[in-house]
């Protein structure tokens, strides 16, 4: 392998640069780039200290991301959507609906219909989300979009009830039926909106 005339560099983060390592009392050099004092926030970046490569690896041991943050600030952080807005999300859903392109002579059209804006949908009152898949199954189910946990098991024993050949002597003509409420029951009963 041919030199390119750079000197290698071992590790991984070593920024070049001619400075002194922060740590008090050190003069090797600081050549690996650590968090200061200062937090990054709305008022811009925080700040950065320069270690020698022994004062770096003692100062990532000791490093602690959620010091100084409220029990809130943390969760917020954890969370899977940590940094995201929720328009964010949302913008995924635009277009889900595929058009016909039979249903259109000029191919633009087709492109622009995906994209109109689909009617409001019902909001749940407590401000749960609740998915189109969840929405499906709730049809299914004959439940509208407020029904909570409770109305949920309540409905699904009944259809069992209704659907399953044991209660209906032996008659086997609701096996889709029933196979439909017991794939919406699963569905739902892990969603949020009925935890």
């Amino acid at each position: 392998m041919a030199s390119s005339g750079k000197r290698e560099t071992r590790f991984h983060g070593r920024v070049e640069g001619h400075r002194t390592c922060a740590y008090p009392g050190c003069t090797g050099a600081g050549e690996f780039r650590a968090p200061g004092s200062r937090r990054p926030n709305f008022d811009g970046p925080g700040n950065w200290q320069f270690l020698c490569l022994d004062h770096v690896r003692e100062f990532n041991t000791g490093y602690n991301y959620f010091s100084g943050m409220s029990t809130e600030e943390i969760e917020a952080a954890q969370t899977p959507y940590g940094g995201w807005d929720r328009e964010t999300r949302a913008f995924a859903n635009v277009g889900s609906q595929t058009p016909r392109w039979a249903d259109f002579t000029d191919p633009l059209d087709a492109i622009g219909a995906r994209f109109r804006r689909q009617p409001p949908q019902e909001q749940r009152k407590d401000g749960r989300e609740l998915s189109d898949t969840d929405r499906k199954s709730l049809r299914v189910l004959g439940l509208g979009t407020d029904t909570d946990r409770r109305t949920l098991r309540q409905r699904y024993a009944e259809l069992l009830r209704r659907y399953h050949p044991d209660h209906n002597g032996g008659d086997r003509g609701h096996e889709k039926a029933l196979q439909a409420v017991i794939e919406a029951y699963t569905q739902l009963k892990s969603r949020p909106a009925f935890a």
